[in-house]
């Protein structure tokens, strides 16, 4: 197993958009802040990956466009995943593992508020039963906060103080699209949503892109006094039809957390785009209580499409750099109801490696 680590992570999210920026313009800028970081140009980058839907773009092969971001000559090495940003990376490390490559840097982009979301993301579920009934993403998330509740898991002031700290934390957050300001019984006294769900427990409509640069060895070294090594990679998948499951459990998040050394864990970034979905993650990964959860605010204050994963990585990586944090967890879903799950541990130590299920 090859050490690799995080060494470069740059983000741009916005609430809406008027047509402009393309997702070249979003790409453009993000890229020459990860040059800036690494003192690398673009013939630097062994590989190259990237995240995006087509289905949210409305057009087919809509990511090729963004490799005109790239530069296309001479021709680069580069792949494509329809899925967010941290599967983008998976595959990235993948290839650094074959030895193929030593660096290389991954992206991904979504203009969530060009359509109406709610009704694209329909389009990911089982074809035959739930696709013709448009369930939305808002109204499965409702049924499943509906499920904990009734099982007595969780109540709406639980799923409050979440959406509450979550907002507090945003305040430092430069690109947080909702900030604090209301206490728990403030948030408890907002109109219903999709009951059980209030507005603040939902995550916002949210444009943006993100970029992650990976290195690895001495690579990494020569960019980074403390790169964020990525010491484990586990990402399972649980059934897509929603009768077949338990909504209040997650197990592929289970299974993800069972193949990771969780130990010494200081931070956790969680893709919770739901409040009630944090206390389904924390419940299955079984995370101290002293474990500080998304101090970036996480998706609740902006979630981008294709990025808001990935982001958690680079959140975790940043607190690494920094020397603020020695062991972190990054989570990154897929998928609705929290389907599909992917985990990521980052330490300032490559040593003692999980590798990847």
């Amino acid at each position: 197993m090859r050490d690799v680590a995080v060494v470069g992570f740059a983000q741009r999210q916005m609430k809406e958009f008027d047509g402009s920026p393309t997702c070249v313009e979003l790409l453009v800028p993000l890229f020459e802040e990860c040059y800036g970081q690494t003192g690398w140009t673009r013939h630097d980058v062994g590989f190259w990956c990237s995240g995006s839907s087509d289905y949210l773009a409305g057009r087919s092969f809509s990511f090729v466009q963004a490799v005109d971001a790239i530069g296309v000559i001479p021709p680069v090495n580069e792949s494509h995943v329809e899925m967010d940003l941290a599967w983008a990376m998976y595959e990235a490390w993948v290839k650094i593992q074959t030895g193929e490559v030593d660096t290389a840097l991954v992206y991904a982009f979504g203009k969530s508020s060009a359509g109406t979301l709610r009704r694209t993301l329909a389009l990911q579920l089982e074809p035959y039963t739930m696709t013709p009934i448009w369930p939305d993403t808002v109204s499965l998330a409702g049924l499943q906060a509906r499920a904990g509740i009734d099982a007595g898991l969780w109540d709406e002031r639980a799923m409050a103080e979440v959406a509450q700290r979550s907002l507090s934390d945003a305040e430092a957050n430069d690109y947080a699209i909702r900030r604090g300001g209301s206490s728990v019984d403030e948030l408890l006294a907002r109109p219903m949503y999709a009951d059980p769900l209030r507005k603040h427990d939902c995550a916002p409509v949210t444009d943006g892109a993100a970029a992650i640069v990976l290195a690895a060895g001495d690579k990494a070294r020569e960019v980074r006094d403390h790169p964020a090594w990525l010491t484990g990679l586990s990402h399972h998948i649980d059934p897509i039809g929603m009768g077949t499951r338990d909504l209040t459990r997650a197990p592929s998040v289970q299974r993800s957390a069972a193949a990771l050394d969780l130990d010494g864990v200081e931070v956790a970034e969680l893709h919770a785009p739901f409040s009630h979905q944090e206390l389904v993650l924390r419940r299955e990964l079984g995370l101290a209580d002293d474990v500080a959860i998304n101090p970036s605010g996480g998706a609740l204050v902006s979630n981008p499409m294709f990025s808001a994963g990935g982001i958690r990585v680079g959140e975790v990586a940043r607190r690494i750099w920094s020397g603020d944090v020695t062991k972190g967890l990054a989570h990154a879903t897929s998928g609705p109801a929290l389907q599909q799950n992917l985990l990521a541990t980052l330490s300032s130590s490559p040593t003692d490696q999980e590798g990847a299920s």
